[in-house]
């Protein structure tokens, strides 16, 4: 069961810090919210799967996955925490390189999915959307069908538009004004 006072305080406590920080999207920000040090933390990687299967309700993909290095902790733990439950029935993992690899089979979409598969992004701290987006492409050019995306948190600074804009649904656990800030 998802306790969200339990991941506010995970968070606040494992990756909210305070300073000067640039983010991927080049932007300026005087506060940085480092979730993988929530998603890879035992305690804080069982709140967050299990706030994010929550959040699909009844739209249950065949596969989660996203950007590499982000999603690929959050993913395991989603796939760690539904364990084969017959109810929602088997689940597939999957992340996007940033770049196909150069040897081997030449893949940027790692994972046992196929063209046709429904797949959930999650990521975890959105900005701007820019990386999911970017994720978005690659997995509708491999053929699969992208849900929506799911997050830890949303910064509030015009991701959930620019998915909106794009025709995805945001869905988050938390933002940033569940800690005291305001975009």
């Amino acid at each position: 069961m998802y306790d969200r006072d339990a991941l506010i305080s995970i968070v606040r406590e494992k990756a909210l810090r305070f300073g000067d920080f640039t983010l991927a999207s080049g932007k300026k920000a005087s506060y940085y919210l480092d979730c993988r040090c929530v998603a890879l933390d035992s305690a804080g990687i069982k709140l967050v799967a299990d706030g994010m299967i929550a959040t699909w309700g009844d739209q249950w993909p065949d596969a989660v996955g996203g950007m590499a290095v982000g999603a690929v902790p959050i993913t395991a733990g989603i796939l760690s925490s539904v364990g084969g439950d017959p109810e929602k029935g088997a689940l597939r993992g999957f992340f996007v390189r940033k770049e196909a690899k150069e040897y081997g089979a030449g893949k940027q979409i790692e994972g046992p999915v196929n063209p046709g598969d429904k797949v959930m992004i999650v990521e975890d701290v959105v900005t701007t959307g820019g990386s999911s987006i970017k994720a978005i492409k690659q997995c509708e050019e491999f053929g699969l069908e992208v849900m929506g995306i799911t997050a830890i948190i949303d910064r509030l600074s015009g991701g959930a538009e620019a998915f909106a804009d794009a025709g995805y649904e945001l869905k988050t656990l938390l933002t940033v004004r569940d800690f005291g800030i305001e975009p």
